[in-house]
């Protein structure tokens, strides 16, 4: 099961030992979820659509992927 983060700053620390972090946005709301994976838990972190840049600009993942522009291709 994944652990949901409701800190910030508690979801950078995590994602600097994240192996990779995903960006799922919800589609009936303005919500955004980033996911971070590490060995042994996914993490998960809600923020807004405005908000989501900002957020991308703290954490350093080694590799951030956007799922939902993914499965478009």
């Amino acid at each position: 099961m994944p652990l949901e983060i409701t800190s910030l700053d508690r979801f950078i620390e995590i994602a600097k030992r994240a192996e990779e972090c995903r960006v799922k946005r919800v589609r009936k709301s303005n919500i955004v979820k980033i996911k971070a994976r590490t060995k042994r838990y996914l993490y998960t972190f809600k923020t807004t659509e405005d908000k989501l840049q900002e957020v991308l600009g703290k954490i350093s993942c080694k590799q951030v992927i956007d799922v939902d522009k993914q499965s478009k291709s």
